[in-house]
């Protein structure tokens, strides 16, 4: 058998990952295979349920953030209040301060929530790259296409016929990379494992009538892959869109509703998600971020219909991936959400700020004046917002300065050193009042 994997995902950061989720993969298919139940459906479903588990740390500290932003928000929305129409450098710096001040207090940070998404983008979209290209992680399913590959290979015209296939065009560097050009088998195997694994059932028969010799190898190849391939009755290494047209061309409307369950659930289970997600309050005060809480609203509402349309036009293997995902972080989000609400708030948040308060002395920031801002709440916030005087015009600065230099120089000549001493004591006298 050849000693590498086809096409896996060779993106910098993706990659490795990707390659990583493929061993997990390749060691639950060894497990189910040798139970005997080697099904790529049920691969899917644990390897969804494997890795949400392995993932829940994330999803536990991604929902403490947004316990904590609830409660700190309306502390935020006090400090742009107070210097919403004030757009000097003193009173931008005093503002930035005093935000820096309130994270500080609940000890998280600006761009906490962002950096779990960075760290879970990437595993997501490793999970989308190993169900979508199983032969490439699972080696028992790569070696379903044995030996008809290597006979294949072998058949005058074969790349030809490949080529012409519907799906050839996403392999067409492949087909032009020089260690197919020149005949590397591994390579040239793998490019043909690559395009069989999405090739129409159309497509296969193609491949009898044009080689009769492969028949056999071609009947034995796609018994196993049925076997691997069929859940519940449904081949999910075709999409529900391709599905579809089959059973109605056929008049198996049984497998009409079967074809459309994937995309049905998938819209479902994401209904259901969403509303399970924690929901902030809107502000009347602050302007946007009830804009960005509608947007939120909206893509909330969007994203169960475009759960049904990606599941139903990609492969049926992707919808039950998006299904179990939707299906497993739901319970999750009931098991977090009343993890969360026995977590006393208060003692986090002295927590946290004992931890902002030791990082701010390794850094060897001074963190007296921040936890003068920290203690402050909201009502002193908002009472802080008050009016600014009104400026003085010229004209009675000029009048103050004239009834201040007339006080000073009271039994005194101006200038002299009984003037400057009325002056130095009428200043100690006002501030001891």
């Amino acid at each position: 058998m050849p000693g590498i994997l086809l096409t896996q995902d060779s993106t910098f950061i993706i990659g490795p990952i990707t390659k990583l989720l493929g061993y997990i993969m390749e060691g639950i298919f060894f497990v189910i295979d040798k139970i005997g139940i080697p099904n790529i459906g049920l691969a899917i479903i644990l390897f969804t349920i494997v890795m949400y588990l392995l993932m829940m740390p994330l999803t536990i500290k991604q929902q403490k953030f947004s316990k904590l932003s609830a409660k700190m928000n309306p502390e935020l929305q006090a400090v742009q209040a107070k210097y919403k129409n004030k757009k000097d450098n003193d009173s931008m710096m005093a503002m930035q301060a005093e935000t820096q001040a309130v994270y500080a207090k609940y000890g998280v940070s600006p761009s906490g929530s962002c950096v779990q998404l960075l760290i879970q983008l990437p595993i997501m979209w490793a999970l989308y790259r190993v169900i979508y290209n199983m032969p490439a992680y699972v080696s028992s399913i790569k070696n379903a296409f044995f030996p008809l590959v290597e006979n294949l290979v072998k058949q005058n015209g074969s790349t030809e016929l490949l080529q012409s296939f519907s799906n050839a065009g996403m392999y067409a560097k492949q087909f032009e990379n020089e260690s197919f050009v020149s005949g590397v088998s591994t390579y040239v195997q793998n490019t043909f494992i690559d395009v069989l694994n999405k090739a129409s059932s159309a497509e296969w028969l193609s491949i009898k009538d044009k080689f009769p010799s492969l028949s056999a190898d071609v009947d034995n190849t796609l018994s196993l892959l049925d076997r691997y391939n069929n859940f519940l009755g449904l081949n999910i290494a075709n999409s529900p869109s391709f599905t579809m047209k089959e059973a109605m061309s056929a008049g198996a409307y049984g497998m009409i509703i079967a074809a459309l369950a994937i995309p049905v659930l998938a819209a479902v289970t994401q209904w259901i998600n969403v509303k399970l997600m924690p929901q902030q309050a809107s502000n009347n005060e602050n302007d946007q971020q009830n804009t960005m809480m509608q947007s939120m609203k909206m893509m909330n509402m969007m994203m169960p219909i475009m759960s049904a349309f990606f599941c139903y036009t990609l492969p049926a293997g992707v919808g039950l991936y998006w299904v179990a995902g939707a299906v497993v972080r739901s319970i999750q989000q009931v098991i977090i959400n009343k993890h969360i609400d026995k977590i006393d708030l208060d003692e986090l948040i002295s927590k946290n700020s004992e931890k902002a308060k030791k990082k701010m002395e390794k850094a060897g920031v001074r963190a007296e004046k921040l936890n003068a801002y920290a203690n402050m709440n909201t009502r002193n916030v908002n009472h802080s917002n008050k009016p600014a005087k009104p400026s003085l015009s010229q004209e009675e600065k000029d009048e103050a300065v004239k009834r201040s230099t007339e006080y000073y120089n009271k039994n005194a000549k101006p200038g002299s050193l009984a003037a400057k001493a009325n002056m130095v004591k009428q200043y100690n006298e006002k501030n001891n009042r």
